[in-house]
């Protein structure tokens, strides 16, 4: 590794496995130490995968560790708003500063558009959307007052550019994001932080388990157009993306190499919003 992000700290939620582990496995080969957060536990009980787990949290840190790196990890819910932000700050006084935010952390739970119960819609907007806007307040000051600009990434999601077939509260999530990055970018750009958002199109994590096909299968069958199934339709051979396929373009957005790249959606999705 080129060592890119040596001597800088990055804050990631929904680090415990997947991609949000991937970013951080990536960016302490890159030089980073590492704020690793995620519930590493129960989700909303529409969610039908498999949570992560306080294990699945320390051998995050235990990949990080191995590569010469500090990690501080803490199991928190990105919807608890004073919580986030109380291990943030204990996070920056340990490691001595803030460079790089990576809100990772995401839910999803198909349904047939008559099918979401207001419960549903209210847990998927609250992790994805109002989740994401909590890690940003969490660290963005600290980030400022470092004074030597950053990188703030938001993971979105293919159906943050196109849609998704069968999660109406998952897509509007997800446009909300990307637009959430733009305006956040806007306004500190001023402190040399750059906030960009990634889309991701289909990704092998737990959100790709047998549980979310079946679910998805019968939200198709409910509505009557197996068509849909085909929207997210890749161009490239490759089906599906690997976490550390989606790591590559994030650790680039936090590097200087991506310095004059702001408020940008970066599609790593193969081409499936493409038509």
């Amino acid at each position: 590794m080129s060592a890119r992000l040596t001597g800088r700290v990055a804050f990631i939620t929904g680090a415990a496995r997947g991609q949000g582990r991937a970013h951080a496995v990536r960016m302490a080969n890159e030089g980073a130490d590492i704020i690793a957060v995620d519930v590493a536990g129960a989700l909303p009980p529409s969610v039908p995968y498999p949570p992560a787990t306080p294990e699945d949290l320390a051998e995050t840190a235990r990949l990080v560790e191995a590569t010469g790196q500090r990690i501080l990890t803490y199991a928190v819910d990105t919807r608890d708003h004073d919580g986030l932000r109380k291990v943030v700050d204990e996070g920056v006084a340990e490691l001595g500063r803030l460079d790089v935010i990576v809100a990772n952390a995401g839910i999803t739970a198909p349904h047939a558009w008559n099918e979401i119960t207001p419960d549903e819609w209210r847990d998927v907007i609250d992790v994805n959307l109002t989740g994401t806007w909590n890690t940003v307040m969490a660290g963005a000051q600290h980030i400022v007052d470092g004074g030597r600009g950053g990188s703030i990434i938001l993971i979105s999601s293919a159906a943050g550019v196109k849609f998704q077939p069968f999660m109406i509260h998952y897509t509007a999530s997800k446009h909300a994001v990307t637009g959430m990055a733009r305006a956040f970018a806007a306004e500190l750009g001023t402190h040399s932080i750059r906030v960009n958002s990634v889309h991701p199109g289909p990704v092998v994590t737990e959100m790709g388990s047998p549980e979310m096909v079946e679910a998805i299968a019968k939200a198709a069958e409910i509505v009557g157009n197996n068509a849909l199934l085909n929207v997210l339709t890749p161009f490239l051979p490759t089906w599906v993306a690997q976490p550390e396929d989606i790591a590559d373009a994030v650790c680039w957005l936090a590097s200087d190499e991506s310095k004059m790249v702001t408020a940008q959606a970066i599609s790593v999705d193969q081409g499936s919003t493409q038509f």
